[in-house]
């Protein structure tokens, strides 16, 4: 029943015809988020000062080093699954935070600074900026959950996350910091990352054997991702002032998507995530977008906007109840199979 009222809110609310298959190949340099290769790749690139490895997480290019020394250091466990790394789950964040750098999702709204701005500190991430702060959860809490996990072996240095000008007590800024202010966060990232880690003991203890399954990652990655989106919405919500009406509803419609999405243990890799990029906004939106009809969107970017604003409704109505239903609809895997060929079918029905 969870699968078949989300397709009735989905597809059939949502009417918008679909373009061809052909219109969202993606290929080449474009697979990767913007200045990926201007990145540090390496946690010792990264500035050093009084013993620590600082990192200025309000700067788009330290937070892309941050999401590349993960995929650096997990590439291993992805091998069968893709050359290149290119099967490794974390691709997701790095790209869904390129998607919100390029869209100017992370410039300051408030436009009393020119944070993030072509004509000011480009490379600079507000935070006044709702979808910068929300990333911070999906970013720094990861990667501080890996290092603690020992995804990195034994570092010569301690980390140290700057902290931004303002909302300071929103954050935290160390893997001392974040274990004493959110446990329960730092305890789910660790859990991913520690997954990774035993697959590898498992498999030398067994003479090659690997124990490592995609699904169980995927299990654990999308409970830490959830738990970092449950965290910072509330914290956050005052934030979606500085945004224009249809642009406050899509963060918060895509928020709730999360959800719905995890529960499927949809796989992130560098080009499934890439396909599903393309339907997203390419830019902000704006007062007088009016969906289904905004003009410079293709249909399916149309179609996926007034999905997840349906889905978001209809959740809200009926107190959480659909998305109890999915998940539960998705708790075996031949129902979580069921929910990734939905989700994959939506936007070109």
């Amino acid at each position: 029943f969870g699968i078949h009222a989300l397709l009735v809110l989905t597809v059939t609310l949502s009417p918008v015809p679909a373009a061809a298959q052909g219109e969202t190949d993606v290929t080449g340099e474009d697979l990767y988020p913007p200045l990926w290769d201007l990145a540090p790749g390496n946690l010792l690139d990264f500035p050093v000062k009084d013993n620590k490895i600082v990192i200025s997480a309000w700067n788009y290019q330290d937070r892309l080093g941050v999401y590349k020394s993960l995929l650096s250091a997990s590439a291993k466990y992805f091998d069968a699954f893709g050359p290149q790394n290119s099967g490794n789950i974390l691709w997701g964040l790095p790209l869904q935070h390129g998607w919100q750098f390029h869209t100017g999702r992370l410039a300051d709204p408030s436009g009393v600074t020119s944070c993030g701005y072509e004509n000011g500190e480009l490379l600079c991430q507000s935070v006044r900026s709702w979808w910068s702060c929300m990333n911070y959860y999906l970013s720094i809490i990861p990667f501080l959950g890996a290092v603690e996990a020992g995804l990195f072996g034994q570092l010569p240095y301690e980390i140290e996350i700057l902290p931004p000008e303002e909302q300071k007590d929103d954050f935290c800024y160390s893997v001392k910091d974040c274990w004493s202010r959110m446990p329960k966060l730092m305890d789910d990232w660790k859990a991913f990352f520690e997954y990774l880690l035993s697959t590898e003991r498992k498999a030398v203890s067994s003479a090659g054997l690997s124990s490592f399954k995609l699904d169980d990652a995927l299990g654990l990655m999308w409970q830490a991702h959830t738990s970092s989106i449950a965290y910072a919405l509330p914290k956050f919500h005052d934030s979606l002032k500085y945004l224009s009406d249809p642009e406050a509803n899509f963060g918060e419609d895509w928020a709730n998507a999360v959800d719905f999405i995890a529960a499927t243990h949809f796989s992130t890799d560098l080009l499934t995530t890439n396909v599903f990029q393309a339907f997203l906004p390419q830019r902000m939106l704006v007062e007088g977008d009016v969906l289904p009809s905004i003009s410079d969107f293709s249909p399916e970017q149309n179609k996926v906007l007034v999905s997840l604003r349906a889905l978001h409704k209809v959740n809200k109505v009926t107190g959480g109840l659909l998305l109890k239903m999915w998940q539960k609809a998705m708790s075996t895997e031949a129902g979580r199979k069921m929910g990734r060929k939905l989700i994959e079918s939506l936007p070109l029905s």
